[in-house]
């Protein structure tokens, strides 16, 4: 319509009006006239203005409901209140906020809601950060008209535990519908609803059954009242009494942002950070309550082995201990494998440690072998399109990932693209829980052959294939894939991506770290192998007694178990760092704890390190380790921004062409939501997510699995 009205302009030689002065209209608010864009509902013009309105039901990334009648402004010549949430603006609009009949009205709902609500303040893990105790004090009366003549007492509504790990208080419940609009919209789980009206409304499940999505923990931050709480967090803390820290969620490779809330200097709660282009205002339920990990198998002061035990040592001999052993051998005998979480100072300490004591064997657990190209070629590994473009998708294929349980994240944008841009998506694998429609293409790389024809037509098409896929037999896959994206070929986006799994990955290969640990020990056979919080490794591969393992970490796993000496690190809520997210996109984490006992920053154990072995590293602080950074990798220090890729259209040329692949159907690692919980180290010495694996194993068989 606005194309055609600009050709009209032009024909007839009219000066160029953009857009946004042809859609606009003229209203009035509270007396000033403003132009807002025609589509505009009264709120989003309050909005825009920055006039507040109380508001309950309403959320910005949900539907809009409209039952909570908070905010109800007056418009001239309209014979009752409007809502504002769900009216449109329209020319000439004359609204108030700020009469005596609309803040009478506001005034009355609250009283309304009050009535039937619990005096729970005193208890209630919401208080200080309710919005009925804040809009009450700003929009409400200090006195109410409630009587309970009858003594009948308030509202009564049986509690229900929704999962393991939400609560609900449903006599808080003030229908808002929040929680519904969620699970249905963003979750995919037709799980929660409504029933009965008015007085008698309940919401909850229709029956008795479990709530359990990787992104279930939000429906606690999207209440506004204290109904839905947060178990594990129940009761040990105040909001007031609580210090923050911004951070990365490092559960996965999305890069989610979310803020740490602790206190006495024990971390104890998660929440999300806002950001617009990767995780919105949502975190996945691993990145939000796995944090308990922390508290588990912590290392807390250096150890040596002798015969079968780990006896305790102060950092002076432990240092000198692991100087000795290195020095005691060939450089080309040293071997250095990272783990999943590792920052990318301790990747760029560690390396340049190694490398000027002449190492050069620095591996990551993970093998991705596809390219005849080293695996610094930053286009092989990370995205050339951010998560936000992946909403404006219009036809998808998943070729042998479940992005909902790999990174919820990336699946929450997936399934706004199925939602609001109807988005036809096509998997080629085993049958997984999707939260969204799938057509099935078949389960190994055979079924490929059919996605041609599945994308065509697609205007903006993405394919994402999992890491998982590339260990073996990965180049026949990539060139195959890159030969369907080269038919829908775009000029400002890459078709093909690929899935990680690991927060350290991108950041590793940045750095010049290597892939394929597992199958560069049985080629090189170390004498010394220094594990970087590596475990994972540990579980595939038993070290020979001439091998001598160096620990670097901080929680007491397989690593530690094998270790004959073990230096205890920090986790990231204790040094923090940068790490980049699957997109290449660097990001810094903020310590908000200091480590347990005498352990120490990682790569100041590595400075330390590098100092008993006479070796000098140039820096000394983490102002010039950044420095350092920067002439590694500019991106490292250019935090937050997206980085565009070079040499995109490279890749596929460079898949290994004699390469056999791997003929055999497609294998996921999480195909169900009982895989997801304690998917992999970390999450699996987490108490809190041993036990809702447990439920979810249990839920399975319940009856109404089917239908979930």
């Amino acid at each position: 319509m606005f194309k055609g009205a600009r050709k009209i302009l032009k024909c007839h030689n009219i000066n160029r009006i953009s857009i946004r002065q042809v859609s606009d209209v003229e209203i009035f608010i509270n007396g000033k006239s403003v132009c807002v864009p025609s589509y505009f509902t009264i709120g989003q013009a309050l909005k825009r203005e920055k006039i507040t309105v109380p508001s309950f039901c309403f959320h910005e990334r949900l539907s809009i409901a409209g039952n909570c009648r908070m905010c109800l402004v007056e418009v001239e010549g309209w014979w009752k209140l409007q809502v504002a949430c769900s009216v449109g603006v329209v020319k000439g609009m004359k609204i108030r906020t700020n009469s005596e009949k609309a803040k009478r009205a506001q005034e009355h709902v609250l009283e309304f809601i009050l009535a039937d609500h619990p005096l729970d303040c005193p208890i209630c893990d919401q208080g200080g950060e309710c919005d009925l105790q804040d809009l009450s004090v700003r929009f409400g009366n200090d006195r109410s008209r409630f009587t309970d003549i009858f003594f009948s007492g308030k509202r009564a509504v049986e509690n229900k535990t929704l999962s393991p790990l939400i609560r609900a208080e449903m006599n808080r419940c003030i229908h808002c519908t929040r929680c519904i609009r969620f699970a249905s919209q963003v979750c995919g789980l037709e799980v929660l609803g409504s029933t009965g009206r008015g007085h008698d409304m309940l919401v909850g499940t229709f029956v008795d059954k479990l709530f359990l999505s990787e992104l279930s923990g939000n429906i606690v931050d999207l209440c506004p009242v204290g109904a839905l709480t947060n178990i594990p967090y129940r009761f040990k803390a105040r909001a007031w009494e609580l210090k923050t820290a911004n951070s990365i969620d490092v559960t996965d490779a999305t890069g989610t942002n979310i803020v740490l809330n602790y206190r006495f200097d024990r971390v104890l709660r998660v929440l999300p950070r806002e950001h617009e282009e990767i995780n919105q205002e949502y975190v996945s339920d691993k990145g939000r309550w796995a944090i308990d990990s922390l508290e588990m198998q912590r290392l807390v002061t250096p150890m040596k082995k002798v015969a079968t035990c780990c006896c305790p040592l102060e950092w002076d001999p432990a240092l000198k201990m692991a100087s000795e052993i290195l020095r005691s051998v060939s450089p080309d005998r040293i071997m250095a494998i990272v783990g999943p979480q590792a920052s990318v100072e301790t990747l760029v300490a560690s390396k340049d440690m190694l490398n000027v004591l002449g190492c050069e064997n620095l591996y990551i657990e993970r093998d991705m072998r596809y390219t005849a190209c080293d695996t610094d070629f930053r286009a092989t590994y990370s995205w050339n399109i951010t998560m936000k473009d992946v909403a404006t998708a219009d036809k998808i294929l998943l070729v042998g990932t479940n992005p909902r349980f790999e990174a919820p994240i990336l699946n929450m944008w997936i399934r706004q693209a199925y939602r609001n841009n109807e988005a036809d998506i096509y998997a080629a694998g085993p049958p997984c829980d999707y939260n969204y429609h799938v057509t099935y293409l078949g389960d190994n790389i055979k079924s490929l052959t059919n996605a041609e024809m599945s994308l065509r037509g697609a205007k903006k098409p993405l394919i994402f294939v999992g890491v998982q896929q590339l260990k073996t037999g990965g180049g026949k896959l990539m060139k195959i894939l890159h030969k369907l994206a080269h038919h829908f070929k775009k000029k400002d986006y890459s078709v093909l991506n690929i899935i990680t799994r690991e927060a350290s990955f991108a950041g590793a290969l940045e750095a010049g770290w290597k892939i394929g640990a597992r199958s560069a020990l049985e080629k090189k056979c170390p004498k010394v192998v220094i594990s970087v919080g590596a475990d994972s490794i540990f579980y595939d591969w038993n070290p020979p007694s001439s091998c001598k393992i160096i620990y670097v970490g901080y929680q007491g796993d397989k690593g530690a178990e094998y270790a004959n000496l073990i230096l205890p690190g920090c986790a990231w809520t204790e040094s923090g760092g940068v790490y980049l997210n699957m997109e290449g996109r660097s990001q810094y984490a903020y310590p908000a704890v200091t480590p347990p006992g005498k352990a120490r920053v990682d790569w100041k154990i590595f400075r330390a390190l590098a100092e008993y072995c006479h070796l000098s590293l140039f820096y000394c602080d983490h102002n010039s380790l950044c420095t350092r950074m920067a002439q590694i990798s500019p991106n490292f220090v250019c935090l937050g921004d997206f980085q565009p890729k070079i040499f995109v259209d490279m890749v596929g040329y460079l898949a290994l062409k004699d390469d056999c692949g791997n003929s055999g159907p497609f294998c996921i690692d999480m195909p169900c939501m009982k895989d997801y919980y304690c998917s992999d180290i970390f999450t699996y010495n987490s108490p809190t997510m041993v036990k809702v694996a447990q439920k979810a194993k249990e839920f399975e068989k319940s009856d109404y699995y089917s239908v979930y």
